[in-house]
């Protein structure tokens, strides 16, 4: 197993991520005295959907376990009202709640506890945790989930994983009326991957109505599939675009759904992979930060874009990514007409060669060196370093 760089806090804390990311795995590893609750175990299940009062009862019998794992807590959200009480009555009980999907939670107006429990998030694995292990080409095929990766047949696990969603998501939620039409909707999504959406393109290619097209975005939201950048526009001097951008949450995942034919240009696939294996090391980032930072894409309506944009507290980043092994002068132009309007923006370019160097005042760095020092408890100024020529 590789090491996770996740810190658990020491009160209750929900741990959200999407499948097979290794919530349950790392848990297990941790807390191994932890009172568990399965509910994806169906007698378990039921028992509490039955009941989920019970929960308190159960406890007051083991009263030397005060860590409690409630695992996939969206399955039976009616739990939360119990653990709030119990958290309120302070027993020194500490509540671990994992999730793959909010949409329950969000449905049913739940406030995850008002605060008195953290939101935590585990992601697919960091370049870095994986080490030397980490392969750029590898990587960008088949991503970074831990379910993938540790197994010896990650290509046939990750056709699996799109159907599994559908299947035991989606479908056992009665998310969607047509399972077909969200099959089509996540083939045609594929092709939108590190690009602005259209819903009425979508729409018209899908066969589906507009509605059920944003109805379908929110919910790949919502089950961890997908997340998507907007516009930054802080003190904006130019005409700007106003689509957001989408990605799938896993450079793998959107390998496995997208359809492959024989006139597809390799290189296109790729580059959106390699887009979105960057997209999910910042979002990761970002998503493990205490203070508050955003990501954004940057997008003019003559189409002059700069991928990624990290603000915060403490920094200001325009990233853009190339799928080459060489810095052409065309590759600098979107950075270039950003730190225009915006000087004070630390620019750099993350490319497929083997050195960092420099061009017009503009750090290049190699896209495998860069990831591999991304971490979630170090700062983002100390990703990059000095340039070395």
């Amino acid at each position: 197993m590789h090491k996770r760089f996740f810190i658990p806090p020491l009160q209750s804390y929900f741990l959200f991520g999407p499948r097979g990311t290794g919530k349950s795995t790392w848990l297990k590893e941790h807390y191994p005295e932890a009172y568990w609750v399965d509910l994806l175990e169906p007698e378990i299940f039921r028992f509490f959907v039955a009941a989920p009062e019970k929960l308190s009862q159960i406890l007051a019998e083991h009263p030397q376990q005060k860590i409690v794992v409630i695992d996939e807590i969206q399955k039976v959200p009616e739990l939360l009202d119990v653990i709030h009480s119990l958290i309120e009555e302070k027993k020194g009980y500490q509540f671990i709640m994992t999730g793959s999907s909010a949409r329950k939670l969000k449905r049913q107006g739940v406030n995850l506890l008002g605060g008195r429990a953290f939101l935590k998030h585990m992601p697919p694995f960091f370049a870095a945790e994986l080490g030397p292990a980490f392969d750029l080409q590898k990587n960008v095929r088949w991503g970074m989930l831990p379910l993938v990766l540790d197994s010896p047949t990650p290509e046939e696990v990750l056709r699996a994983y799109g159907g599994m969603y559908l299947k035991e998501e989606v479908q056992a939620e009665g998310t969607v009326r047509s399972i077909g039409d969200f099959a089509r909707f996540l083939e045609t999504m594929s092709f939108s991957h590190a690009s602005t959406i259209n819903t009425s393109n979508i729409s018209r290619e899908c066969q589906i109505a507009r509605k059920t097209v944003d109805s379908y975005l929110l919910i790949l939201e919502d089950l961890l599939l997908s997340f998507h950048l907007t516009i930054f526009r802080r003190k904006a001097k130019r005409a700007l675009a106003n689509h957001p951008k989408f990605y799938f949450f896993d450079a793998g995942v959107y390998n496995s759904l997208r359809p492959k034919s024989f006139y597809d240009v390799a290189t296109e696939i790729e580059g959106a992979a390699l887009e979105g294996l960057v997209a999910q090391h910042l979002k990761a980032w970002i998503d493990a930060q205490i203070e508050s930072y955003q990501l954004n894409f940057w997008q003019t309506s003559s189409q002059v874009e700069v991928d990624f944009v990290v603000s915060g507290p403490d920094c200001f980043f325009a990233i853009e990514v190339k799928n080459g092994g060489a810095v052409h002068p065309a590759d600098l132009r979107g950075l270039t007409t950003f730190c225009e309007d915006y000087p004070e923006a630390t620019p750099l370019l993350l490319y497929r060669g083997k050195r960092r160097i420099k061009e017009k005042g503009i750090l290049c760095c190699p896209i495998d060196e860069y990831l591999s020092q991304i971490h979630p408890n170090l700062s983002l100024p100390e990703f990059a370093g000095e340039s070395r020529l």
